[in-house]
């Protein structure tokens, strides 16, 4: 290899340089820094800032009747015609025709006991006023007898052809028949009075429907003991309880101290929770003559005046005693 060619393996060392970096890395490095601290500020100033104030406003219907308003009361829906029916026999609950919200009917048979033993009786008793009755019909027939033998008896003594014995025998025979007629229809009457008896024992086995109205609640199963007063054990006094929905009104307690700004026949205003968007006329009916000594109230009961099919016992109510009634154009808020 020639000199020509070392001379190129040589490191030119006059060359100019390209300068110090290290300044300007510097730089990138305290801008990234001063980046990340103002985002971190910012995260926290937003984190730790007050949250912002939202008001609220309630929105309420303002009805036209709490301008005439004396005073308001709650209270609940009950009906004024209510019975717990049962039997005033003791049996077996053999039938049960209803549930709970079926409609029943004044006298309509809604549940029935086993009753073979007393209808058995009443059988009997029939037969016995058959009896009674066949028996007068053969003292009629003997009473005829004698009184034609009594007749022929007479007239056969007129002209001596008997004796005067023979012919008060034959009277005597009269005047028992006529008195046994007497003791066979006594015979008869006594007949009918059991055959009652037991009619009226096959009618306790039968639960009656004392008046129209809805089954509110289903007390008895089939198959369960029913007894008038449920002294027994696992027996069951009331079988179904039902109501009148035609006399539903609202009782209603009223402080003492307000009592003498209620009277009857003042008009109301009634708002059950069920029904929040109706408010039904009513008026009230009648004021229990007693105070609740330890709520210091008297139970006023308010009748409806506007009926609605929706309403149902024990539904709490809201009632507004007004100073005159509402108006047409005064029943929306």
């Amino acid at each position: 290899m020639n000199s020509t060619d070392l001379s190129r393996l040589r490191i030119d060392r006059t060359a100019p340089s390209a300068g110090p970096k290290k300044p300007r890395r510097r730089w990138l490095r305290l801008l990234v820094i001063a980046a990340i601290a103002i985002a971190a500020a910012a995260y926290a100033a937003s984190r730790f800032a007050a949250p912002p104030v939202v008001e609220t406003v309630m929105v309420v219907n303002v009805y036209p009747s709490l301008n005439f308003t004396l005073l308001n009361a709650t209270g609940y829906v009950v009906p004024q015609r209510k019975a717990a029916l049962s039997s005033k026999a003791t049996g077996r609950l053999e039938w049960l025709g209803v549930l709970e919200g079926s409609r029943v009917k004044t006298n309509e048979v809604i549940a029935r006991l086993e009753s073979r033993d007393v209808r058995a009786a009443l059988e009997q008793a029939t037969a016995q006023v058959g009896v009674a009755q066949a028996n007068l019909e053969q003292g009629m027939a003997e009473l005829r007898d004698a009184e034609a033998n009594a007749r022929r008896s007479g007239e056969l003594l007129a002209r001596k052809f008997i004796s005067a014995a023979q012919h008060d025998a034959d009277l005597a025979r009269l005047g028992k028949a006529t008195a046994s007629i007497a003791a066979l229809k006594a015979a008869i009457a006594a007949a009918e009075a059991n055959r009652r008896v037991a009619e009226v024992a096959v009618e306790q086995t039968l639960i009656r429907a004392p008046f129209d109205g809805i089954v509110l609640t289903k007390n008895a199963n089939v198959g369960d003991n029913i007894t008038p007063f449920s002294s027994a054990a696992d027996s069951k006094g009331a079988v179904v309880t039902i109501a009148d929905m035609e006399t539903l009104e609202v009782e209603a307690d009223v402080s003492e101290s307000n009592i003498v700004r209620i009277k009857p026949g003042q008009p109301c205003e009634i708002q059950l929770d069920a029904l929040p968007d109706r408010r039904l006329a009513g008026e009230v009916s009648r004021t229990v003559p007693t105070v609740d000594r330890s709520k210091a109230t008297v139970l006023v009961k308010v009748r409806f005046v506007d009926r609605d099919p929706r309403v149902l016992p024990e539904m709490s109510a809201k009632v507004a005693f007004l100073s005159r009634a509402v108006a047409a154009d005064e029943t929306k808020p």
